[in-house]
């Protein structure tokens, strides 16, 4: 992570435009604070990706408030090109109004792990370029892609901030993929995760960690309950959207201030 944010640093002197991609579920704790202090008075375009997870009238505060802040903020699921598109759009306008000599803007795509940026770029370019799976850690390298005649674009490694704040960001980025899955307890995880569902929604349908094994049969011999292989199940499912749209954070919370 540090290696990769000092890459970031040293590259960022001939970027125009930055490109930060954050899951729509978490636009804040998805946010490594330290970009802002890289990427400051450059144009930035915040791509809010897994926009189909995330509760869209969320979602639009989420876009407004950036938007307020100066950004270019587009919604977006970077797996479907047609939408992945508004962010070709975006780097379109923030390149007519900043351009190298040259006559190319320069632009990097920055974001924490698993954020979705080479699905993105992969996206944009209508190949698979950029290396991708469902985890953190993926992107090791900076790679470059010609996104048209005119914008260059730079895939980056996902850069965590060097400590997580606070407990609830912790389970937040673990439970959207953030966070490699040797580092946290899944069934802390998801028992965090149905705690802060229940404060938010008292009458929700979302089981609870025992319930969902017991409907899924998670068992062990003797009867016991599997949780381990049952929690690692749950943070699929909630990923998939099989338990809904939901934002985990919403601008003006105190726990996202």
């Amino acid at each position: 992570m540090a290696k990769a944010a000092r890459r970031i640093r040293e590259f960022l002197r001939s970027i125009d435009i930055v490109v930060e991609v954050v899951d729509a579920r978490v636009p804040s704790s998805g946010r490594n604070p330290l970009l802002d202090e890289l990427a400051a008075k450059r144009i930035r375009v915040i791509a809010l990706n897994r926009e189909d997870l995330a509760d869209p009238t969320t979602t639009k505060r989420w876009l407004d408030e950036f938007s307020h802040q100066g950004a270019i903020a587009v919604a977006v699921d970077g797996r479907a090109q047609r939408s992945a598109a508004r962010v070709a759009a975006a780097l379109s306008a923030a390149a007519a109004h900043q351009a190298s000599s040259a006559g190319i803007s320069r632009a990097m795509i920055v974001g924490v792990p698993n954020s979705g940026k080479s699905t993105i770029v992969n996206a944009l370019l209508r190949r698979a370029a950029a290396k991708t799976e469902d985890r953190a850690g993926v992107t090791r390298q900076m790679q470059w892609f010609r996104l048209s005649p005119n914008v260059e674009l730079m895939d980056t490694p996902g850069v965590l901030p060097p400590k997580i704040p606070t407990a609830a960001a912790q389970w937040k980025l673990a439970i959207c993929g953030a966070v490699p899955r040797d580092r946290y307890d899944p069934q802390e995880v998801a028992a965090a995760f149905h705690s802060w569902l229940l404060a938010c929604r008292p009458h929700t349908d979302v089981p609870d960690l025992q319930s969902f094994a017991a409907a899924r049969g998670f068992m062990r011999r003797g009867g016991q309950v599997d949780y381990h292989n049952a929690a690692q199940s749950y943070i699929r499912e909630f990923n998939d959207g099989g338990f809904g749209r939901i934002s985990l954070e919403v601008p003006g919370d105190a726990e996202t201030a």
